[in-house]
């Protein structure tokens, strides 16, 4: 279950070793074109359907934490790649169809020398292998929408593109063609492009710094294997990175940097006057703090810190143990189950409907089991929700439709309590909300 729908420990360590993104099952990128020189990363990526919910949660988590949390935060939306007419010694990964390709290599050979693939690689847009350039030039728009004021904000998730040497995937003897091909690989992004005054651009990433610690951890069943450690660049620029202690080891999930003023300055040569912002009375060329994170790698972490292997009651082995994925409720891809009981079907299948449409409309992810046609124990049932994830399980019966009561039981404690179903969506919404505020 949880391999098929988000995507298996060993799969997915092995998708990390490669260079895949992680706790993939379908909706791939789909096909690309290919060149002897450089091929879409294989197997095709993706997300299973609870893989996708739980990264568009951790993604909707992130931007409620950039956005309410200063006020001259604004969002954006950049393209994936340049515009054509890219310098022609500039490094990337290029956007080329494969026609165009085909029709340069053949005027190669038959004029060797000539300028005719040097032509078309320069005309072809770059793949951006990061959100901060194209987030850096809204930097003046975002200027003149808090009057100059600094400190501010730009942020962004989006997918981001990489090199991936032959060599670093695990691809069968067989289809070695070549160990020094390249792949693409990709992968989905966060930034937070804060902009402040060169006075307090050190207070400031101190401050990111504690705020980013604290919401990796807001969110995990074991807060010690988020940590952090600092460095410098080669310009000698200080950041810090967030990591994940994984069973193979460390990973990083996301990196602070004081980029300084340098980035700003390169993109905008010889007319530096617009980039100056107010601090107090001076006019300053702002310092760029980048927060940068991985929302993928990050997916893999709540992964691995929720699986836990419980005591399985459907056995009577010793050591006999069942997976039980405790997600966080706000990271949780469904928030509750609802199950048929003993009684009549047409109608208790009426009443999960309707509660079904309650919930839904209220915000609440709900997971239709009446709808199931393979009869499931009760036991089976809790062991898939469990390894689902879903906090909840509500089983509708006979005794619903004479009293109204339904049977809820809880995936973190298995206890099992009876509620009116007129207090259910309340005591959800609430159970939500609570969570958040932890």
């Amino acid at each position: 279950m949880l391999g098929r729908l988000f995507g298996g420990r060993r799969a997915a360590e092995r998708r990390r070793r490669a260079g895949w993104r992680c706790a993939g099952a379908a909706a791939s990128c789909g096909a690309r074109g290919r060149c002897p020189a450089l091929l879409p990363e294989r197997p095709p990526p993706g997300f299973g359907p609870l893989g996708a919910a739980l990264r568009s949660n951790l993604a909707a988590q992130w931007w409620d934490s950039a956005l309410p949390l200063r006020e001259q935060v604004f969002p954006v939306d950049t393209p994936l790649h340049g515009p054509p007419g890219a310098p022609r010694d500039a490094q990337g990964l290029r956007l080329l169809h494969p026609e165009m390709l085909r029709e340069a290599l053949q005027g190669c050979g038959q004029n060797p020398g000539g300028q005719a693939l040097e032509e078309v690689l320069g005309a072809a847009g770059v793949l951006r292998e990061s959100l901060l350039p194209g987030v850096l030039r809204q930097y003046v728009s975002c200027l003149e929408l808090v009057n100059k004021r600094l400190p501010c904000g730009l942020a962004e998730i989006g997918v981001c593109f990489h090199s991936v040497p032959e060599s670093e995937h695990s691809v069968p003897e067989s289809e070695q063609h070549n160990r020094n091909l390249t792949r693409i690989g990709e992968r989905t992004t966060s930034l937070l492009a804060w902009f402040s005054s060169p006075r307090t651009a050190g207070q400031w990433l101190d401050y990111w710094l504690r705020q980013r610690l604290q919401w990796w951890r807001k969110f995990a069943v074991g807060p010690s294997n988020f940590g952090s450690s600092d460095f410098q660049d080669e310009e000698g620029r200080r950041g810090f990175k967030l990591h994940y202690r994984f069973p193979w080891g460390t990973e990083t999930i996301e990196t602070l940097k004081n980029l300084g003023d340098t980035e700003l300055l390169q993109l905008y040569p010889g007319d530096s006057s617009k980039l100056l912002g107010r601090d107090g009375r001076k006019n300053v060329i702002p310092h760029v703090l980048s927060v940068n994170g991985n929302l993928d790698r990050g997916v893999l972490a709540y992964l691995f810190d929720s699986l836990q292997l419980v005591e399985n009651p459907l056995t009577a082995k010793k050591n006999s143990q069942r997976k039980v994925l405790k997600l966080h409720p706000c990271l949780a891809p469904l928030k509750v189950a609802l199950d048929l009981g003993k009684g009549p079907t047409t109608e208790l299948r009426q009443v999960c409907q309707g509660l079904f449409n309650e919930l839904t409309e209220n915000g609440i992810s709900v997971w239709p089991g009446y709808l199931e046609t393979a009869p499931l124990s009760l036991e089976q049932l809790y062991t898939k929700y469990d390894e689902m994830s879903i906090p909840f399980m509500v089983l509708i019966t006979d005794g619903t439709l004479e009293n109204g009561v339904v049977q809820l039981r809880s995936r973190d404690t298995t206890i099992k309590e009876m509620m009116h179903i007129s207090r259910l969506k309340d005591f959800l919404i609430k159970y939500v909300a609570s969570a958040k505020n932890v």
